[in-house]
């Protein structure tokens, strides 16, 4: 719905605001506010602009045929070259999905709310003049070049774009078989290159849901290390709001949009799919659909006998709470929104008795919730264990920055009092960076040791290390994606340190030889959802959401 709004705010005029004043229709904005939370509040508010801009004080729409065709399928306006839908295209780095699915009378809700939104007040920041190039030094390709090869294609899960909505691959503790993941709830295990659907969570939890789209659905699925004893893995899924009782639950003065959910699963059959009993962990309220609980994982190299050995790590977004206009939501010492957490899933000793605290998490015995691992997150999209041991989270940034985090116990990023390494103003225009104010040095946040801002890239999506063998050159070296601008980007493990910045550089990729870029692959101009995974033996693949085509690259 991000690039809906995106596209509503192109060409204004008087005629539709007072068509919609005067109409003595039944009031359209109650239902609106409802349709807008659910489908559109993940992207846009009416403060500042975040994945679109925001929406308060749009007085009128220049053409309501115009609008409701972008509304319908904005592809097909940008398409025709209208230059108002291709301009905020370039402006906000995505493109319109189709929105064919919602009523006229819908739309009109939606419309009939944004247009009663009052215009926000002007913010002045607290720290002087923001930084307009934090990162002027620009990113310099390498010589080298990823030769990727098409090997499988998972099954669409819609007939509309995007086909799937795959995000992240895993594999299994006992086969080395890959595992890949739609939000739309399915599992799939990669059997000789031929996917086969492993579990549908959708026919196990009544109340799961995938709308808007972006991160909600499937979140996250990770087996336990013993699963060749136990048979029991773990998800996180999205419910709606109220849905029942949240274990980390929101102020009554805050929105909830949705709720996440941690699940235990035990299998109960050997046939595919699976059927598998469940119970649940925990619980938590989100302001909205973004930045939830999208990385559950193992440390894969703990050994029975140690003690990380079957703790599950869990990053926790902030929900968007802070461009939504609740800052005091990430960094609030009774919640873990904007945080890693260490569990324990078979222990008791929590709050509602349904997982366990490790006794060695850094902030047991204070006042900070105990699950707490690091904090000061925007949103940890996805973490790995480096083969050296370190601990590395990617943060995808407000719109100024990305970042590659060396975490270790009780270590804080900052947000919302940071982006990276810059200030920003939590309470005023956050999309804005500033230098740290003297005042605040020495700077008790950590800071990243790999930072690029958005002139390269937005919405760092997967990273990996390459651990394989048939690409030698390979050999230690870190690889992420972007989701906006789909590149691909390099970087030396030696070089990632504590206290410094580690080298970046772009990588291109090759198909028979020839350059191309994942946009050109799938057809898709604006994004093509880029991810990256590894299989069992380390070597790398990359996914796409909008065709479900997985790649491998090969020497």
């Amino acid at each position: 719905m991000k690039k809906l709004i995106v596209l509503l705010c192109a060409g204004l005029s008087t005629s539709l605001f007072a068509f919609a004043q005067q109409s003595n229709e039944t009031p359209k904005a109650p239902k609106g506010k409802i349709l807008f939370e659910q489908y559109c509040g993940s992207c846009h508010n009416f403060r500042v602009d975040g994945i679109g801009p925001q929406l308060g004080g749009l007085s009128s729409i220049s053409d309501r045929k115009y609008l409701m065709a972008m509304i319908t399928n904005a592809q097909d306006v940008i398409e025709a070259k209208n230059s108002r839908a291709v301009n905020l295209q370039k402006k906000f780095g995505t493109q319109m999905p189709s929105f064919e699915f919602l009523e006229a009378e819908e739309r009109e809700n939606i419309l009939a709310y944004i247009l009663e939104q009052p215009a926000p007040p002007s913010l002045s920041s607290r720290y002087g003049e923001p930084i307009k190039d934090p990162i002027p030094e620009k990113i310099q390709k390498t010589d080298k070049v990823l030769n990727i090869q098409h090997v499988y294609t998972i099954p669409p899960s819609s007939d509309k774009s995007p086909l799937t909505r795959i995000a992240l691959m895993k594999t299994h503790p006992v086969s080395g078989e890959t595992y890949i993941s739609d939000l739309r709830g399915l599992i799939y295990r990669i059997k000789d290159h031929e996917p086969e659907l492993f579990f549908d969570l959708r026919k196990e939890k009544p109340h799961f849901i995938d709308k808007p789209g972006l991160a909600t659905g499937l979140g996250a699925f990770a087996f336990h290390p013993d699963f060749a004893d136990n048979k029991t893995f773990y998800t996180t899924h999205t419910e709606a709001p109220k849905t029942a009782r949240a274990d980390f639950s929101l102020e009554d003065s805050t929105d909830v949009t949705l709720q996440w959910v941690l699940s235990e699963w035990q299998i109960k059959n050997e046939n595919f799919p699976v059927m598998a009993s469940s119970r649940e962990m925990l619980r938590i309220d989100m302001v909205s659909g973004m930045h939830g609980v999208q990385e559950i994982a193992f440390k894969p190299q703990a050994q029975k006998g140690d003690e990380e050995y079957g703790l599950l790590y869990v990053s926790v977004g902030d929900g968007a709470a802070v461009e939504m206009g609740y800052p005091n939501v990430p960094h609030n010492e009774k919640g873990i929104w904007g945080c890693v957490i260490r569990i324990d899933p078979k222990g008791t000793n929590s709050r509602n008795g349904a997982y366990g605290i490790p006794a060695s998490n850094p902030f047991v015995g204070t006042s900070r919730a105990a699950e707490t691992y690091a904090l000061g997150f925007r949103n940890p999209h996805r973490f790995i264990w480096t083969t050296a041991g370190q601990f590395l989270v990617t943060n995808i940034g407000q719109k100024q920055l990305e970042s590659v985090n060396l975490v270790k116990p009780g270590y804080d990023f900052g947000w919302p009092y940071r982006e990276g390494a810059f200030r920003i103003d939590e309470l005023g225009d956050i999309n804005e960076v500033y230098a740290i104010p003297e005042e605040e040095l020495p700077n008790k946040y950590k800071e990243p040791v790999i930072e690029i801002d958005h002139d390269e890239m937005a919405a760092i999506s997967t990273a990996v290390e390459y651990t394989g063998t048939a690409i030698p050159w390979l050999k230690g070296k870190y690889l992420f994606t972007s989701i906006s601008q789909t590149k691909q980007y390099i970087s030396d493990l030696a070089d990632i340190k504590e206290g410094s910045r580690a080298e970046v550089k772009e990588i291109d990729i090759a198909v028979n030889g020839e350059i191309t870029t994942f946009n050109k692959l799938t057809g898709n101009p604006g994004r093509a959802d880029l991810r990256m995974g590894n299989d069992t033996e380390g070597e790398i693949y990359f996914y796409t959401k909008p065709d479900g085509k997985v790649y491998k690259v090969v020497p």
